[in-house]
């Protein structure tokens, strides 16, 4: 049975400040009704589509949390690139929602990683939002578009009306694909982490698997590197997915945890993957 709404609670600190919980946290802007995006945009467009899982009861869309605990030690990492659709005069002023920094060390290290990223964060930053989508050392998916929940009681973030949320994800795609992201996958993180049944079944139909975590980072404007660290090796298990965040302002000690968190899971024998090859591990299908 699907719980009426799936939430972290760590990350509740970066919900309403940061716009709700993502690369910085989760929110959203009144926005005109989005375009319809173009095939190519579209999460089964991709020639060489990546798993995804089969839908959940009644056709509601699947929900994937962690991968599985017994195929050895695998580790995905995940970085939310929040942006809300009102942000705009903030990053005008001098605010990074980005955090290139953070993607130069992921770089370096060698660590793919999935980025689940806002289709007003790729308008915003289309030269980075590119420049990820044509690295195979990551892999971009769907945030929505501007970070609206998609349940009530979501960390104080606004709430997208039932019949928009579907357009609110295939905006989303549009602005990915228009930014030169060349195949953003089928997997959709919901702001906040707040789902429901209502949420689930708007968005089946669209072949995206919902992807959480079951590691919270905490680094949600977190000051304290070494404890979020600590949260994170702690709380990492084999088949682990880990939500971090991509966004300076909101996130400024994300990039100092990777440096940290990194070296030490590969000396506990942790390999590092993609969300993708998690799911593909759970039995998801192409």
């Amino acid at each position: 049975m699907i719980p009426r709404v799936r939430r972290i609670s760590a990350l509740c600190a970066l919900g309403v400040a940061l716009a709700a919980c993502g690369t910085a946290s989760h929110a959203g802007s009144g926005h005109q009704a989005p375009a319809e995006p173009s095939v190519s945009a579209s999460p089964s467009a991709s020639a060489s589509r990546p798993p995804v899982l089969a839908p959940g009861p009644g056709g509601l869309t699947p929900v994937f949390e962690h991968g599985p605990r017994t195929l050895g030690k695998t580790v995905a990492l995940t970085f939310d690139a929040d942006m809300t659709a009102d942000q705009g005069p903030r990053a005008a002023a001098g605010e990074h929602f980005d955090n290139p920094d953070l993607i130069g060390t992921l770089r370096v290290l060698k660590v793919p990683a999935t980025i689940f990223m806002t289709g007003r964060w790729a308008d915003e930053y289309p030269t980075e939002a590119r420049s990820l989508g044509h690295d195979p050392q990551f892999e971009v998916a769907n945030h929505s578009y501007s970070h609206y929940a998609f349940t009530g009681d979501c960390y104080g973030l606004p709430t997208v009306a039932a019949d928009k949320m579907r357009s609110d994800v295939e905006r989303a795609y549009a602005s990915l694909h228009k930014a030169g992201v060349p195949h953003a996958l089928p997997y959709f993180r919901f702001p906040g982490g707040c789902y429901d049944k209502r949420a689930l079944r708007a968005l089946s139909g669209l072949g995206v698997t919902a992807v959480q975590w079951d590691v919270v980072s905490g680094d949600a404007f977190a000051t304290d590197a070494d404890a979020v660290t600590k949260q994170v090796l702690d709380g990492v298990k084999p088949g682990s997915v880990v939500v971090m965040h991509c966004t300076r302002s909101a996130a400024p000690t994300t990039e100092r945890v990777v440096r940290a968190v990194v070296p030490e899971l590969r000396k506990r024998g942790y390999r590092f993957v993609k969300v993708s090859e998690l799911i593909g591990e759970t039995g998801g299908h192409r």
